[in-house]
Protein backbone atom coordinates (compact mmCIF):
# COMPACT_ATOMS: atom_id res chain seq x y z
CA UNK A 1 0.00 0.00 0.00
CA UNK A 2 1.22 3.65 -1.08
CA UNK A 3 1.57 5.89 2.06
CA UNK A 4 0.90 9.88 0.80
CA UNK A 5 2.82 12.88 2.30
CA UNK A 6 2.01 15.68 2.66
CA UNK A 7 5.21 18.07 3.33
CA UNK A 8 4.93 20.90 5.24
CA UNK A 9 7.99 23.43 5.86
CA UNK A 10 8.46 27.47 5.17
CA UNK A 11 12.09 27.03 3.57
CA UNK A 12 11.57 26.13 -0.28
CA UNK A 13 14.75 24.44 -0.84
CA UNK A 14 14.04 22.10 2.01
CA UNK A 15 10.62 21.77 1.39
CA UNK A 16 11.40 20.42 -2.51
CA UNK A 17 14.31 18.08 -0.59
CA UNK A 18 12.24 16.45 1.74
CA UNK A 19 9.28 15.98 -1.14
CA UNK A 20 12.04 14.48 -3.46
CA UNK A 21 13.75 12.41 -1.27
CA UNK A 22 10.91 10.81 -0.32
CA UNK A 23 8.73 10.60 -3.74
CA UNK A 24 11.60 8.59 -5.15
CA UNK A 25 11.24 5.81 -2.28
CA UNK A 26 9.31 3.02 -2.69
CA UNK A 27 5.91 2.98 -1.14
CA UNK A 28 5.93 6.51 -0.89
CA UNK A 29 4.06 8.98 -2.59
CA UNK A 30 3.84 13.12 -2.06
CA UNK A 31 0.67 14.35 -2.18
CA UNK A 32 1.45 18.04 -1.78
CA UNK A 33 3.68 20.71 0.15
CA UNK A 34 2.45 23.26 1.90
CA UNK A 35 4.90 26.61 3.29
CA UNK A 36 2.76 27.51 6.65
CA UNK A 37 0.77 25.52 8.74
CA UNK A 38 -2.44 27.08 7.92
CA UNK A 39 -2.36 25.60 4.22
CA UNK A 40 -0.97 22.21 5.77
CA UNK A 41 -4.33 21.99 7.55
CA UNK A 42 -5.70 22.97 4.56
CA UNK A 43 -4.53 20.66 2.34
CA UNK A 44 -4.86 17.85 5.50
CA UNK A 45 -8.32 18.48 4.84
CA UNK A 46 -8.70 18.20 1.08
CA UNK A 47 -6.02 15.70 0.66
CA UNK A 48 -5.85 13.34 3.38
CA UNK A 49 -2.62 12.10 3.40
CA UNK A 50 -1.60 9.54 5.60
CA UNK A 51 1.49 11.35 6.94
CA UNK A 52 2.15 15.11 7.24
CA UNK A 53 5.98 15.70 7.82
CA UNK A 54 5.40 18.70 9.78
CA UNK A 55 8.65 21.49 10.58
CA UNK A 56 7.71 23.86 13.50
CA UNK A 57 8.60 27.26 13.31
CA UNK A 58 6.80 28.62 10.57
CA UNK A 59 4.98 32.09 9.95
CA UNK A 60 1.25 32.48 10.68
CA UNK A 61 0.11 29.59 12.29
CA UNK A 62 3.08 27.06 13.82
CA UNK A 63 3.64 23.72 13.45
CA UNK A 64 2.59 22.94 16.86
CA UNK A 65 -0.75 24.63 16.56
CA UNK A 66 -1.49 22.85 12.86
CA UNK A 67 -0.52 19.58 14.23
CA UNK A 68 -3.10 20.25 17.23
CA UNK A 69 -5.62 21.36 14.27
CA UNK A 70 -4.93 18.03 12.25
CA UNK A 71 -5.05 15.41 15.18
CA UNK A 72 -8.11 17.23 16.74
CA UNK A 73 -9.83 16.66 13.66
CA UNK A 74 -12.58 13.64 13.57
CA UNK A 75 -12.38 13.66 10.26
CA UNK A 76 -8.38 13.01 9.81
CA UNK A 77 -8.07 10.72 12.14
CA UNK A 78 -6.23 8.18 10.20
CA UNK A 79 -3.87 11.43 9.61
CA UNK A 80 -0.29 11.14 11.39
CA UNK A 81 1.89 13.90 11.86
CA UNK A 82 5.69 13.01 11.97
CA UNK A 83 7.41 16.76 13.19
CA UNK A 84 10.77 16.97 11.33
CA UNK A 85 12.87 19.78 13.14
CA UNK A 86 15.85 21.59 13.49
CA UNK A 87 15.00 22.46 17.52
CA UNK A 88 14.99 19.41 19.64
CA UNK A 89 14.74 20.98 22.99
CA UNK A 90 12.25 20.51 25.67
CA UNK A 91 9.73 22.99 24.91
CA UNK A 92 9.10 21.90 21.21
CA UNK A 93 9.70 18.29 21.57
CA UNK A 94 6.62 18.08 24.32
CA UNK A 95 4.85 20.78 22.88
CA UNK A 96 4.77 18.61 19.53
CA UNK A 97 3.72 15.44 21.28
CA UNK A 98 1.09 17.48 23.60
CA UNK A 99 -0.61 18.32 20.49
CA UNK A 100 -0.50 14.97 18.66
CA UNK A 101 2.31 14.49 16.90
CA UNK A 102 3.15 10.52 16.42
CA UNK A 103 6.85 11.03 16.90
CA UNK A 104 9.57 13.68 15.71
CA UNK A 105 13.04 14.04 14.12
CA UNK A 106 16.23 16.25 13.80
CA UNK A 107 16.52 17.70 10.30
CA UNK A 108 19.93 16.57 10.53
CA UNK A 109 19.03 12.41 10.24
CA UNK A 110 20.12 10.46 7.34
CA UNK A 111 17.70 10.14 4.44
CA UNK A 112 16.94 6.59 5.34
CA UNK A 113 16.12 7.00 8.38
CA UNK A 114 13.39 9.80 7.31
CA UNK A 115 11.79 7.40 5.09
CA UNK A 116 11.76 4.79 7.39
CA UNK A 117 10.08 7.24 10.07
CA UNK A 118 7.53 7.97 7.68
CA UNK A 119 6.54 4.19 7.09
CA UNK A 120 6.59 3.79 10.93
CA UNK A 121 4.72 6.57 11.80
CA UNK A 122 1.87 5.56 8.50
CA UNK A 123 1.63 1.93 10.53
CA UNK A 124 0.37 3.60 13.48
CA UNK A 125 3.52 3.87 15.74
CA UNK A 126 5.14 6.11 17.31
CA UNK A 127 9.20 7.74 17.42
CA UNK A 128 10.02 7.22 20.49
CA UNK A 129 13.12 5.09 20.96
CA UNK A 130 15.60 7.89 20.75
CA UNK A 131 17.22 8.34 24.86
CA UNK A 132 16.97 11.74 24.22
CA UNK A 133 12.69 11.68 23.84
CA UNK A 134 12.33 9.16 26.55
CA UNK A 135 14.40 12.16 29.24
CA UNK A 136 12.97 15.09 27.49
CA UNK A 137 9.56 13.67 28.02
CA UNK A 138 10.07 12.65 31.74
CA UNK A 139 11.81 15.62 32.61
CA UNK A 140 9.13 17.38 31.43
CA UNK A 141 6.17 16.21 32.99
CA UNK A 142 7.62 14.89 35.95
CA UNK A 143 8.86 18.81 36.51
CA UNK A 144 5.66 20.46 35.92
CA UNK A 145 1.72 20.08 38.16
CA UNK A 146 0.28 17.07 36.73
CA UNK A 147 -3.14 17.06 35.57
CA UNK A 148 -5.98 15.01 36.43
CA UNK A 149 -5.30 11.11 34.88
CA UNK A 150 -8.18 8.25 34.66
CA UNK A 151 -6.69 6.17 37.93
CA UNK A 152 -9.52 3.93 37.15
CA UNK A 153 -8.40 3.42 33.16
CA UNK A 154 -4.45 2.61 34.72
CA UNK A 155 -6.14 0.37 37.16
CA UNK A 156 -8.10 -2.00 34.06
CA UNK A 157 -4.59 -2.84 32.32
CA UNK A 158 -3.49 -6.36 32.81
CA UNK A 159 -0.33 -6.89 34.41
CA UNK A 160 1.16 -7.62 30.87
CA UNK A 161 -0.54 -4.45 29.52
CA UNK A 162 1.26 -2.59 32.10
CA UNK A 163 4.85 -4.20 31.92
CA UNK A 164 4.63 -3.22 27.74
CA UNK A 165 3.90 0.55 28.92
CA UNK A 166 6.95 0.33 30.75
CA UNK A 167 8.94 -1.51 28.03
CA UNK A 168 7.12 1.27 25.23
CA UNK A 169 8.34 4.08 27.67
CA UNK A 170 11.98 2.73 27.67
CA UNK A 171 11.91 3.28 24.17
CA UNK A 172 11.36 -0.07 22.85
CA UNK A 173 9.82 -1.12 19.51
CA UNK A 174 7.48 -3.86 18.91
CA UNK A 175 9.95 -6.01 17.56
CA UNK A 176 11.98 -5.02 20.95
CA UNK A 177 9.13 -5.91 23.27
CA UNK A 178 8.63 -9.09 21.18
CA UNK A 179 12.25 -9.95 21.75
CA UNK A 180 12.05 -9.15 25.59
CA UNK A 181 8.61 -11.04 27.01
CA UNK A 182 9.61 -13.71 24.09
CA UNK A 183 6.20 -13.18 22.36
CA UNK A 184 5.18 -12.61 18.43
CA UNK A 185 5.57 -9.28 17.15
CA UNK A 186 1.68 -9.20 16.72
CA UNK A 187 1.17 -10.10 20.30
CA UNK A 188 3.46 -7.51 21.57
CA UNK A 189 1.29 -5.05 18.93
CA UNK A 190 -1.90 -6.13 20.44
CA UNK A 191 -0.93 -5.67 23.94
CA UNK A 192 0.33 -2.17 23.05
CA UNK A 193 -3.06 -1.17 20.92
CA UNK A 194 -5.28 -2.88 24.08
CA UNK A 195 -2.95 -0.27 26.57
CA UNK A 196 -3.56 2.58 24.20
CA UNK A 197 -7.53 1.64 23.83
CA UNK A 198 -8.16 1.60 27.81
CA UNK A 199 -6.28 5.23 28.31
CA UNK A 200 -7.63 7.13 25.44
CA UNK A 201 -3.82 7.43 24.21
CA UNK A 202 -4.09 7.66 20.36
CA UNK A 203 -0.08 6.66 19.63
CA UNK A 204 2.73 5.16 21.63
CA UNK A 205 4.04 8.97 22.14
CA UNK A 206 0.70 9.95 24.29
CA UNK A 207 1.07 6.58 26.07
CA UNK A 208 4.22 7.53 27.11
CA UNK A 209 2.73 10.73 28.17
CA UNK A 210 0.39 9.69 30.45
CA UNK A 211 2.30 6.74 31.48
CA UNK A 212 4.50 9.55 33.08
CA UNK A 213 1.67 12.10 34.10
CA UNK A 214 0.35 9.34 36.10
CA UNK A 215 3.05 8.11 38.03
CA UNK A 216 3.24 4.33 36.52
CA UNK A 217 6.11 5.36 35.17
CA UNK A 218 9.10 7.51 36.80
CA UNK A 219 11.78 9.96 34.96
CA UNK A 220 14.00 6.98 36.08
CA UNK A 221 12.32 4.33 33.71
Amino acid sequence: MTVRVLVVDDQELIRAGFAALLGVSDGIEVVGEAADGARAVELARDLRPDVVVMDLRMPGTDGISATAQIVGDPDLAEVHVLVLTTFEDDEHVIGALRAGAAGFLGKGVRPQVLVDAVRTVAAGDSLLSPQATRSLIARAVTTEPRPRVDGEAFRSLTDREREVVLLVAQGLSNDDISARLHVTPLTAKTHVNRAMSKLGARDRAQLVVLAYRSGLVTGEA
